[in-house]
């Protein structure tokens, strides 16, 4: 009986001990990159100058660097921009691509192993459906964060509280970054291409001017992608009203002492609030009541 007791004590001592030590990892990071003499070596003249006495192995350590980098909180624009003056659009691409992902995996790994329990100790009812809808959705939910351009870092770090699946979070992950990676890279590559050859005019080339739109594009990006995920085919939201008959409505209805819960009829979303009654449910919510016979007519 007193182990019994004793066992969930040290549980929780553990927990937060672990959940200290992310604390103090985070703090210590951001504390070291940007408040002592590190800074000063995060720089590009000084990293580039590294890389170039690495020879042979400048590309593996790139992309050490730049792993352990994402983990210490070094803005990624910089890791970015130097991987691409650097190795060049291409080639940086590529580099930087993998240095992201690794950094992105340990950085996650970090999280998950120091801090997912604690994280699961103070989460409620109302936050554990959100988790368990991000562990069901992980590659899509990853994915749209990503190219939201969320932060990476604190993103990294943050997910690996959740209960996202690794393998969901590497695929949504690496999909994720390749449309602003590559962007990023070609037009930092292509401009260094042009100022390495001193061929002034192609700074008037279809390349140039391609890369240039591709950068501007990027800004977009976030905006785009958040007006397709509200207007996509089956979304009904406060914003986005559903009327009646056009296969979109929300059925609700509620059985007691079964607890609340949905499910999807065709293109209908059914939501269980009401025994008895069910009813159409639109932004405005005033539409009226069907009896159990009209509701299933209607999702017939």
């Amino acid at each position: 009986m007193q182990i019994a007791m004793e066992q969930p004590a040290a549980d929780r001592r553990k927990t937060i001990m672990k959940a200290g030590a992310l604390a103090v990892f985070i703090v210590g990071a951001v504390v070291l990159v940007r408040f002592t003499s590190l800074r000063d070596y995060l720089t590009p003249q000084a990293l580039g100058a590294f890389l170039s006495m690495a020879g042979f192995w400048a590309p593996v350590v790139f992309v050490i660097i730049y792993a352990v980098g994402v983990c210490l909180f070094v803005p990624g624009t910089l890791l970015t921009g130097l991987g691409a003056g650097i190795f060049g659009a291409y080639l940086g691409f590529v580099y930087v691509w993998i240095g992201a992902m690794l950094g992105a995996i340990a950085a996650f790994w970090i999280g998950r192993t120091l801090g997912r329990d604690f994280a699961t100790s103070l989460i409620g009812d109302k936050l554990k459906k959100h988790d368990d809808a991000i562990e069901r959705n992980g590659v899509a939910t990853v994915l749209y964060l990503r190219l939201v351009y969320f932060p990476f870092t604190p993103l990294n770090f943050g997910l690996g509280l959740t209960k996202v699946r690794f393998r969901d979070y590497v695929a949504g992950t690496g999909l994720g970054i390749l449309v602003g990676t590559f962007i990023f890279t070609f037009f930092i590559g292509t401009i260094r291409d042009v100022l390495m050859t001193r061929k002034w005019a192609e700074l008037l080339s279809l390349k140039v001017f391609f890369s240039i739109g591709l950068f501007v594009f990027s800004f977009f990006i976030p905006a785009i992608i958040k007006k397709l995920r509200k207007e996509g085919p089956d979304a009904v939201t406060a914003e986005s009203p559903a009327p009646i008959g056009s296969g979109r409505e929300v059925l609700e209805c509620r059985t007691p002492g079964t607890g609340d819960h949905t499910r999807r009829v065709g293109r209908r979303i059914i939501s269980c609030t009401d025994k008895y009654r069910f009813r159409w449910r639109t932004r405005k919510d005033s539409c009226g009541s069907l009896s159990r016979g009209e509701a299933s007519r209607a999702r017939s």
